[in-house]
């Protein structure tokens, strides 16, 4: 989660739990009540991420990325060789 997202938030609920208070001389009732607004913000953040995560898209692009792990490995290898090759000296004449 990005950390302006979530200063924003904490913002949020610090600014409700004011409005909700009953009081202004309740420092305790503001307390709790920005600890349960940011109770709940992480839980829903929490949802949020493991929905991203197990969405299809996520899991095509998981898959797409393990399917074309191997191809990727052979090209570097044969790019390894192309440049040694390069580099080998060759004899003088």
């Amino acid at each position: 989660m990005k950390a302006s997202l979530l200063l924003a938030l904490v913002c949020t609920a610090v600014l409700a739990a004011g409005a909700r208070a009953d009081t202004p001389g309740e420092p305790e009732a503001l307390v709790r009540k920005v600890q349960e607004y940011a109770q709940k913000a992480a839980t829903m953040a929490k949802s949020a991420f493991t929905t991203v995560q197990e969405s299809e898209v996520a899991q095509q692009a998981r898959q797409w990325l393990s399917d074309n792990a191997e191809l990727v490995k052979q090209r570097l290898a044969w790019l390894k060789e192309q440049l040694a090759e390069l580099w080998k000296p060759t004899p003088a004449k």
